[in-house]
Formats: C-alpha cells, structure tokens, sequence
C-alpha cells in the first residue's frame, strides 16, 4: 500500500497481482489507524495500472499507438501486454512535497516498448500519477495517447465538472454515470474559459461538506482530456492526461514520453475535504507564495491611455489606502495605443514614455509599494515590427494564416529563434527596471498550431513546453520577480503553471455578484491566495450593475486582494473605506492564505456562506452572503465545519454591517449579537449559529475565536 506514515488522512491505492500481473484496488480516505495491517481496499476485483486490451478489457486503452517503420509501412504494435519487471515502494524524508513513492517497471519486448509507472503521496493527502513510455525499438513509435486512469468504487455514481465562458468562468455542472465513456477535451492550447478543469465522482447528491468524492486534475498547461468510464463486466475508471495531436509525439529509438501529471484526491466529507487535499499539494510546492501583497492594477482606471501624471496621482492614492503592490497593465510598450498593434515589440514606448518608465517606477517605489509590469510574450500583433520582419515565427499549419482573434497571432516557441528574442526582450525590460511582479497573459486560444520548424505539424505540446521553459528561465534570471497567470482572465488555470507563478487573475469579470460564484468554485481547485480578487468601481464595467463599496470588498477579502478601480474618481470617504479593508485583510491575510476552505449549505437559495477555518481549529472567517431577496424571514443557520469540537467560541460581529441592520427580519435576540455570545465547536458544525435575513447585496462577515 501505498501511504505515508505520518498522515492521518491520505487518498490511497492497494496494489496487488492478478494472474501475475499488477493490479490497484481503491482505498480511497484512510485514517492512520488502517496503515500497516492488512488490505484497506474495497474488496472488489482488482483494475489493472495500464488498461490493455490484450487483457480482455474493451474499454478506452489506457496507451494507444502504432510503429512506424523506415519504409512507411504503418499500424505495427498498435496492441501492447507489458509484463512487470520490478516494483519499488519509498518513503521520502526531508521532502515538503511528497511523503511516498511507489514506482512499477514493465515492458512488452514484442512491441519494443518499456514503460514505468509513477504514483507519489504527496502533501495534503492526493496522490499524483505519471507515465513514462520508452522505445526499445528499431524505428519510430507514434503515441496517440497515454493516459492515467483510476478504478473507484460502484457507490459514486455523480459526476462534477465545470465549463464557463470569458467572465463566466467555472460554471459547475452534473450528470449520472452510467455505462460507456464520458469524455472532455480542451483543444485550444491551454485550459480554456470552458475548461472543465478537474471531474468528481461522489456519491449521489454529493456536496461541499458532506459525500464521498474522488477528483482528478490534469496538472499540464496545454491540451487535455478528462475521462469516466464505466464497463459493464468489470469496474469504472476516472483519469485523464495530455490530449495528443496527429503525430504530435513519435518516439524515435531509445526517446522517452513522459505524461504530465495526474492528481487525484479524495475525501469522505464532500467537495470542502477534496480542496483542501489540492490546496495542501499547492502549500507544498517550491513557488507558493509567502505572502501576498495588497494588489492595485490600474487597468480599469486608464486601459491603453498611459498619462504620467495621472498614474503617478493614482499611485499617490493607492500608498495613502495601504496598496503594497502597482502594477502597470497592457498600453506601455512600442505603438500600443489599442489592442489592434504593438504585441511582439517589447521595447518601451518612447513616445508616450520619453524617459521611460523610471519616472513612475520610483514615484511609485519612493511610496513604500513594489511595482509590476503586463506582459502577453506568446502573443503577436500583425500590426507590428516583429511580425513584418518574421511572418514565419507564427503558429500555423503551413498552408494558412490562422483565423485572427482579438487582433493578435500565436509565436512559436518551440522555435529557438523565436524563444531566445522573447527572453531577450522579457529579460532587459527586467534588467532595466525594478519590477517586482508581472502579469503574464494569453489572449488568445491556438488555432491550427502547427510548427513551420516541421512543415506545420502539430505544436500545441511542443508550444507549452517552450512556455514552461521560457517562465522557468526568466524566473532564474530573476529570482526577486512573482509572477501571476493571466490568460484572459481564467483561461490558464491549472497545477501544471502553479509550479510555476505565485498567482492567478481568476477571470475579466470584475462584478462582485458574478465574482462570488466564480471565485467560489475556483477555491474548489485553487487554494484562496492564488485567486486574484480586486475592488473595481462602484458602477461594474462588464455588466452595468452598481454595487456598494463593502460588498465589492467583501468580496474580494477571501483571495488575493486587490483594487481595480480608478481611484482619482474615489471620494474621501471611498478612499477611508478602502483604508479600513486593506487593513482587515492585512489582519486577517494569515488566516485566510492557510486556513481550510469551508463552503456549508445554506437553507435559502438567496444566501451563500462560506468562510476559512485555521487549521489548528483555533479561530475562523465566516461570510453570510446575501445575495438576493429571501422568500421568507426564517433567517439561516450557519455551520462552521472544521473547530475543535470540545472547545468553547466566541463570536464576533466583524462587518461591515451592525447586527441592527436586518431589512425588516425578525427581530436579534437580545442574548448576544448572534443569539449566543458563546458556543462549543461541535455545536457551531452541527447546527450553527442563526443569522437573519439581510439587504440584498451584502455580505456580513463574522469572526469565531477559540475561548
């Protein structure tokens, strides 16, 4: 079995042989009490690590591809039977990431293939799964695709996933399983706006704190796929791995394919206990942020129009509300006055800028904030120096410009040519300046992503190689910079990048209505300080809607805070508001950047709550949320998972709003602001306490210490 022995709750798999052959069985959660005696699997048939049909198995193979010989002849070893070789199980010291490691070699000498199996326990519980397919043969082996794919128990027969659009992005969806396949592709290049962006089977009606679920998560910045299978005559499947292109990956003699990695986590106390297994995997990684700063990004306030003066008044506002970050969006490099040119030409404007931009970098330094710069390197305007000297440095299949969306083309990186210019360009703009933080953005999806580097064959994978090792060495070169995705808005969100940036922009969409389901849902897979979540002005400019200024702020409070809004249009009294809620989230930053996320349901569909507990059970954040009119004036009982259950809490009016202000409910109890002035921790998880009906649009935050 595979566990690390110092966990007390970890996603876990038994592995057997059956006939001679290595088999998992699903052990799903298991406490510390079940490590080391005997199987804790579900008993059932055993689902082999590679699904082959060569063992009967009829379903999606797990590999799929074919030998290409010299003389073209096509189809050869299309089926494979590797047979074991040697199986290792470690347990790993000093290693923040991961706990245990157990590896598989097999190999089918028919085939010419060799193949090894990685599954690692890592931090927070999930397990995370790779491939590496060698070949041992003469000539060329073409791989159609190699996926990771997990048995899971006949109980969970509900699948989650998401999909969304631009300023829509994780929408949650569900259906049944039922026999077949159920398949989703991401196609574009990246994730995606539509991106599913993990699946979850759980148990029927599953929830955000209570059922059984397995989630699986694709940790790859480029193509991908999810999958649920479920076969008649023997066991459902959930996995998924890197979506391949026609001849995207032909092995040549003795070369290696390696799969992104697979993450799957489980959790016996629904959706709330599977975020906190990936959030705990992101806490570990080498580029979690220590801290995230109060964040203003001045794009909503000027876009493309870049005044000196007024930027630096910005700036002197932004210092008096307690920013600690400034950040220069799209609009400052070479004829970039619009969207429609300039891409590719990373050199400062030197008409608007005829002194650079050291004039607003150290007024803005001189006021105590760091400062951050927007770039989009993957990215090329027709309409620019760089594509009229090089139309061939594009992605396209050979024959064809691209259809062009938002005015723009993709650049090749698997080129070299084309990533030593944009590490060039990148580097001295960082060199020249002291840039804190950039904004790393792609706007566009890939189209026809062909290489002119092969005749136009496929590129997507060979392109997000070339982007990771583009970010990679520029954050070597620059170890003092952090970098956030950004892909208009939500379109790159995944654990592949994560290894990789300190933070993301959630989505374009700015509204705080729309934002409390969108950042919700983000939580699901990110933990809350990587989801960027700014203040925009009081009127949204993507949906018209007027929203108050606490309501917008609360919103904002549980992720990576921020401010994008003009504040040369604030008044005083904004300014002063502002001030006090960049103070409440420097006061509770710690708390809400390692706590659990915690999302009880709320009896009346117009209220949302949610909140983050600490992990020590020794305080906690908790959001009522109005969203709407309620249809009656019973009020909600708010439960709070995750306290010590014998330990006595203090509650705690936090605001914005007095516990006066209910909108004609029924009346507070006079005992307490919340009908107690005290509870135990297993009766705030049981039951909860009572909060009434408010104002529509508003969110009450309340703050529970241990006594």
């Amino acid at each position: 079995m595979l566990f690390p022995p110092d966990a007390t709750r970890v996603t876990g798999l038994d592995l057997r042989e059956d006939d001679g052959l290595p088999s998992v069985h699903w052990v799903g959660v298991v406490p510390d009490d079940r490590f080391g005696g005997g199987s804790a699997s579900d008993g059932g048939p055993g689902t082999p690590l590679l699904g082959e049909h060569a063992h009967a198995r009829f379903t999606r193979p797990h590999l799929r591809g074919h030998r290409v010989d010299p003389q073209g002849g096509t189809g050869r070893s299309w089926t494979t039977r590797f047979e074991p070789r040697a199986t290792t199980v470690d347990t790993v010291e000093d290693d923040p990431l991961v706990r245990a490691r157990l590896r598989v070699e097999a190999a089918d000498e028919a085939a010419g293939l060799s193949l090894v199996a990685e599954v690692e326990s890592v931090a927070g519980g999930a397990l995370r799964v790779r491939y590496a397919l060698t070949n041992d043969a003469t000539d060329s082996y073409v791989v159609d695709g190699l996926e990771v794919a997990l048995p899971v128990a006949d109980h969970l027969v509900e699948v989650l996933d998401f999909t969304g659009r631009h300023e829509r992005e994780r929408s949650p969806q569900r259906h049944r399983v039922t026999d077949g396949l159920w398949l989703r592709e991401s196609r574009g290049g990246r994730p995606g706006l539509a991106a599913a962006t993990m699946v979850v089977v759980g148990t029927p009606g599953f929830g955000t704190t209570h059922g059984e679920v397995v989630g699986v998560h694709v940790a790859w910045s480029g193509n991908s796929l999810l999958r649920v299978e479920r076969d008649p005559a023997t066991a459902t499947t959930v996995g998924g791995g890197e979506l391949l292109q026609p001849g995207e990956v032909a092995l040549s003699p003795g070369a290696t394919y390696t799969t992104p990695w697979v993450i799957v986590a489980a959790a016996d106390d629904g959706l709330d206990g599977l975020a906190a297994g990936f959030h705990g995997y992101q806490r570990a990684l080498a580029a979690h942020p220590a801290r995230q700063p109060v964040v203003l990004n001045v794009w909503e306030a000027v876009y493309f129009d870049h005044d000196l003066d007024r930027l630096q008044g910005i700036a002197d506002r932004a210092a008096r509300v307690g920013v600690e970050r400034f950040v220069l969006d799209d609009g400052w490099f070479r004829n970039r006055r619009d969207d429609n040119a300039g891409l590719g030409d990373w050199w400062v404007d030197e008409e608007v800028w005829p002194d650079g931009l050291t004039p607003l970098v150290d007024h803005v330094r001189e006021l105590g904030m760091e400062f951050g710069l927007w770039f989009e390197p993957e990215m090329v305007n027709p309409d620019s120096d760089l594509f009229r000297a090089h139309p061939d440095w594009i992605l396209s299949s050979g024959d064809r410009m691209p259809l062009p969306h938002r005015q723009q083309q993709v650049l090749d990186l698997s080129r070299p040519e084309v990533w030593d210019f944009l590490f060039e360009r990148v580097h001295a703009v960082l060199d020249a300046y002291p840039i804190s933080y950039v904004k790393w953005d792609h706007n566009r999806e890939l189209l026809e992503a062909g290489s002119g580097r092969v005749g136009g064959a496929p590129a997507a994978r060979a392109q997000t190689e070339g982007f990771y090792r583009l970010l990679d060495a520029l954050a070597e070169a620059h170890p003092d910079v952090a970098w956030e995705s950004c892909a208009s808005g939500g379109g790159r969100v995944d654990l592949g990048v994560a290894e990789r940036v300190q933070r993301f922009w959630t989505s374009d969409m700015t509204d705080a209505v729309a934002r409390q389901q969108i950042q919700r849902w983000t939580t699901q897979l990110l933990a809350p300080e990587y989801v960027g979540a700014h203040i925009s002005s009081h009127t949204s400019h993507t949906t018209g809607r007027t929203l108050t200024l606490d309501f917008r702020a609360a919103t904002a409070l549980f992720g990576s805070f921020g401010i994008e809004w003009d504040l040369m249009e604030a008044q005083d009294e904004d300014l002063d508001a502002i001030a006090h809620w960049v103070a409440r989230y420097q006061t509770f930053r710690g708390l809400l950047h390692s706590g659990r996320v915690v999302r009880p349901e709320s009896s009346d569909p117009a209220v949302l709550l949610h909140g983050v507990v600490a992990q020590d059970g020794s305080e906690a954040l908790v959001a009522h949320v109005q969203m709407d009119e309620s249809a009656h004036n019973r009020g909600v009982h708010v439960r709070v998972p995750g306290l010590d259950p014998t330990a006595s809490y203090r509650l705690a009016w936090e605001g914005p709003y007095d516990e006066k202000e209910v909108s004609m409910s029924a009346p507070m109890p006079a005992h307490g602001p919340l009908g107690t002035d005290e509870a135990t921790g297993s009766l705030l998880d049981l039951r909860g306490f009572w909060m009434p009906r408010r104002k529509p649009e508003t969110v009450t935050l309340v703050h529970v210490t241990r006594v």
